[in-house]
Formats: C-alpha cells, structure tokens, sequence
C-alpha cells in the first residue's frame, strides 16, 4: 500500500512519483489524512498498445547498437534502480509504481517488426532486443511476443543481440540456438548479485541469481554465445561481489562480462533514494554520497563517456577490479560478430519462375 512510501511486497517502488509532463497528479500522501482516497489496487494492470515502429534508432556513442526494439513498455520486475523508469511518462504513467504495475504490451510487434525488415530501406544491422525494458519479463510467459519476434528473426536471418535477468530466456532455446548455428544472435544476462535476500528487495520480480547462472549454463551448451553484465555496480551493495559473479558466469559458460555503475536519472533517483533508505537505512547515506562522487557530484549523468563507467577514485577502483576479474576469470574467451551476410527478404506473393 503506497502510503508514506512504505516498501510493498513485491515492488520495487514504494509511491507513484509526479510526471514531469503532467500538471495534476494523486496518490495518498499521510496516513492520517482526511481526504484519504481509497487504497489503490496493487495487481499489475495490462495495456494492449498498437505500434507503429517497433525498431527505435539509438543515438548513444555509449552503446555499440544503433537499432533497439521493445516488445513491452514498462517492467513488471520492478528493479528501484531501472534507468527506464522515465520513458513510462511519455505514455502518460507515473515512473514509480506505475511502471512496474501498468505494463503496455504490443502484441503486433511481430507484424510490424516484419513489415520493417520487409522494407527496401532497411539495411542489416544488429539489433539490440530490449533496449529498454526486459522482453522476458513475467507476463512474456503468457503472451509471447518475444518469441514471435524470433521467430521473425529466423525467417529473415536478422541477427539480434539479447538481454534480460530473467530465466524464461530458455523457453525459446530452440530458436536461439539455430540462430546461432548462423551467428545471427548474441545473449546477455544480467548478473547484479548471488545475495538472495538483496536481490529479493532490489529485483523482486526477476529470476535468482542461481537460475541466471543456470540460463548462461543452458544456453552456452546450446551453442549461443553468451555474456554476463553486472549492472549496476552499487557501492556498499553489490560491488564486493563482482570477483565472484565474474568467476561464476565464466563457470557456467559464459565468453565474457560487462558492467555499468548506477546512475539515476530524473524520476529514477527519488524511486531509489525512498528505496534505500527504507531496505538500507544504516548505509543509505554512503550509497548517495559514492554513487554521487562517480557522476561529477550528482546522482545523475547524461555525459556520453562517463555516465556509465563513472568517474574519479571510487570508479577507478570498481574499473580496476572488474578488469583484473575479468582477466582472470575469461582468459582466452571472447564474444563473436554477429553475422549480417545471412539476411534475406521471403517472397510473398510472388511466383517462383524457377521452381
């Protein structure tokens, strides 16, 4: 119940945060007050949205990937720190509860998805598959747009990079794995801690850390080339963990690791400051104050080249120590090209003279 900010079962959020583009909001601010709404319903509420685009152009010298789809818009996962919270305002949505509990699901992205790779202007290029928000979170299990999507993919010999923090990837090992037999797709997995009862708090609707390392064992044996991310580095949670989550991807198969230190950006930061001070109110103030030291002072940064790796003594540190991990635990290993020589446009309609 979203009164006072108090942590709810389950979410990750504890209040709605005003949207910046709104000039009205609700919520239940005190507990005592006298014109107290009616307690909101938790249950997470599904949205059917009709695309008209489905692969997003991503202008970031940050990410190797100029191309992103989404199948879903906001994330039932609920992590505190998810730097896609702030997109759930463009569709009119609070970036606290709302993202995780109003998920917007576009069920002919497959359509539109083929529609685009069927289009002359189109020229193969990897494309990341989510950019933003997890394309297996819990109700992919229902829906299965993500796996219509591959299948699109195969039919087309587009290749795609992936990457989720949740398990039901190997739903659709089959698909992956003749992708990759042609080089067309690249896995991640995001790897943030082994400590149960802090991913619980801080991604209470993901899979454990156990079953992600299982995920990486699967798909690795399956042929997909697969990479673990660390993402975010926290200080004081999670980063004295980064030796042993980068020697535990490396076991299972893994070719190789990447992180990235918090930032949280516009509506990000009061969803986390709540967040912290409520799980981790003993540290609370040393996870402001180191996060804020990486990032010119601030808890957020949109500087290309230093928002994800941070900077000064503290980011130096992390960055030295996953470098010296990682050498360690992936001697040797590298994550291939993804292959864009396969692509092919089916015919539809059309007479096969030759046949």
């Amino acid at each position: 119940m979203p009164i006072d900010g108090k942590a709810i079962s389950g979410r990750g959020a504890a209040t709605q945060v005003a949207n910046r583009f709104l000039k009205h909001s609700y919520g239940i601010e005190h507990w005592e007050g006298i014109d107290e709404v009616e307690e909101e319903d938790q249950r997470t509420r599904y949205v059917i949205e009709n695309p008209r685009t489905i692969v997003n152009k991503v202008d970031s010298p940050d990410l190797s990937m100029r191309w992103s789809m989404n199948p879903y818009q906001g994330c039932e996962h609920g992590c505190a720190y998810c730097y896609a919270r702030p997109t759930h305002e463009y569709w009119g949505y609070s970036a606290g509860l709302d993202f995780e509990r109003v998920i917007l699901m576009k069920r002919s992205a497959p359509e539109v998805l083929r529609a685009t790779l069927m289009n002359k202007k189109w020229v193969p290029e990897p494309i990341m598959f989510s950019g933003n928000t997890d394309c297996y979170q819990p109700v992919e299990r229902k829906e299965g747009i993500t796996r219509r999507m591959l299948e699109v993919v195969l039919e087309f010999r587009q290749p795609v990079a992936m990457i989720t923090k949740n398990a039901l990837i190997l739903r659709d090992i089959d698909l992956l794995s003749e992708l990759a037999s042609m080089g067309l797709v690249s896995v991640a997995l995001s790897l943030t801690t082994l400590n149960e009862d802090l991913r619980r708090v801080m991604e209470p609707r993901t899979s454990t850390g156990a079953n992600r390392l299982r995920a990486i064992e699967a798909l690795s044996k399956a042929g997909v080339p697969t990479f673990a991310m660390v993402a975010p580095v926290i200080p004081a949670l999670n980063e004295s963990e980064i030796p042993t989550l980068l020697q535990a991807a490396a076991d299972a198969g893994a070719l190789g690791a990447g992180y990235t230190v918090l930032r949280t950006n516009g509506a990000v930061k009061p969803v986390f400051d709540n967040w912290i001070h409520e799980h981790f109110p003993d540290r609370a103030a040393k996870v402001i104050a180191q996060v804020s030291a990486m990032h010119g002072g601030a808890m957020n940064d949109s500087n290309f080249g230093r928002r994800m790796g941070g900077e000064g003594e503290f980011a130096k540190s992390v960055h030295q120590l996953f470098t010296v991990s990682h050498r360690r635990a992936f001697e040797g290993r590298e994550m291939p090209e993804l292959n864009t020589s396969l692509f092919q446009r089916p015919r539809e309609g059309q007479l096969d003279l030759f046949s």
